[in-house]
């Protein structure tokens, strides 16, 4: 991993004009209040970091060299590690590329980050193999982390760490007509839990005990829009799904047991981001997606309580990719977008009743 300055990422295609992003941004916080932004191009993953605690300086972008991997997720438990995990394709002597799933981690804020280590393939045959998709991943209270990936022919398969950190061999979910990228969420109670996109709408998968396999849970009620879901512990060990449900065309959440609450909003094509945070003295959970506009739009409601109302609001401000949203360690909400270009803008909740957003900082 190298820095480069900002003039040297623009003359380099880094981020710079015309050199969109593959996927991103993620933004992170680490233990030390820290901010971090990472933006995945073609070959690399970019990171900017913050260089004090809810502050406006930035450094980077560092180069995290990702090449061959066409589809990352960036995924943090509560040790603030940062995991990145890939689908790493490579050409080789025959017909058929190699491909496996691809991990890395960062363990502190602003530190390098590991070597790529491949995780395999839950398929064998060469022909077979490429037709896996992307992962995603979860890490449970113990530290673990679990991935899952969708295998061709509707299947999914998974793979976790055990409790001394050694990989356990792949096992097929009890999962079929698998459409999309599942998402794995895990709660503070050592509950872990998947939404997967199926042909007739979503399934739900929930560990009954802590080590135990995945099991069929509770019905969704709703039909994922691909790529639009995201997941968020909204009280201890209960989990609240957020996505785009085709039927409408807005944003739903649902939590097991209960039937999705629809909320409005009229999101584009890609993933719900979500984060809980105090507004006014209330526990209330935020959202963040790119509207039918193409603009960041913002939704604050109680946690938990939905029914009663989501507050939706356009900020005006325009992305390439999903919004990420984060609380910065001086406790504001914080908003990422990726630029055309693939270069970040933050901005932050600013002091005042409401939820109200400063200018945005280009970084």
């Amino acid at each position: 991993m190298r820095g480069l300055s900002l003039d040297e990422a623009e003359g380099t295609g880094a981020a710079g004009p015309g050199i969109g992003p593959a996927a991103g941004p993620w933004l992170l916080a680490g233990h030390d209040g820290r901010l971090t932004v990472y933006v995945h191009t073609d070959g690399s993953v970019l990171r900017w970091t913050e260089s004090t605690a809810g502050a406006r300086g930035w450094s980077g972008p560092d180069v995290i060299p990702a090449e061959g991997i066409t589809r990352l997720t960036v995924v943090q438990g509560a040790n603030r590690y940062a995991h990145f995990l890939g689908r790493r394709s490579r050409p080789r002597g025959d017909d058929w590329p190699a491909v496996d799933i691809v991990r890395a981690t960062q363990y502190q804020t602003g530190r390098p980050v590991t070597e790529w280590r491949s995780l395999g393939n839950p398929r064998k045959e060469p022909a077979r193999a490429v037709e896996i998709g992307g992962p995603d991943a979860a890490v449970a209270s113990d530290g673990a982390l679990h991935i899952c990936v969708p295998t061709g022919l509707g299947s999914l398969a998974l793979r976790r760490e055990d409790e001394q950190g050694s990989w356990q061999a792949w096992t097929k979910a009890p999962a079929a007509g698998v459409t999309d990228r599942p998402v794995l969420a895990a709660a503070s109670t050592g509950l872990v839990e998947a939404l997967v996109p199926v042909r007739t709408g979503a399934l739900h998968l929930c560990r009954q005990k802590p080590g135990g396999p995945l099991v069929p849970g509770y019905e969704v009620g709703a039909v994922p829009l691909p790529g639009s879901v995201s997941a968020l512990e909204t009280s201890p060990g209960r989990l609240t799904y957020y996505l785009t449900d085709v039927r409408d065309g807005g944003v739903a959440a649902f939590r097991a047991g209960r039937w999705p609450v629809p909320l409005g909003g009229e999101p584009a094509d890609g993933r719900i981001s979500a984060v809980r945070t105090t507004v006014d003295g209330l526990d209330c959970t935020v959202l963040a997606f790119r509207g039918l506009e193409g603009t960041v739009r913002l939704g604050a409601c109680a946690t938990e309580d939905e029914q009663n109302g989501v507050w939706w609001t356009d900020t005006g401000k325009r992305c390439a990719g999903d919004p990420s949203l984060a609380v910065d360690g001086r406790g504001r909400i914080a908003v990422a977008v990726a630029g055309a270009d693939g270069r970040p803008s933050v901005a932050r909740q600013v002091d005042g009743l409401g939820l109200t957003l400063s200018d945005w900082q280009r970084i």
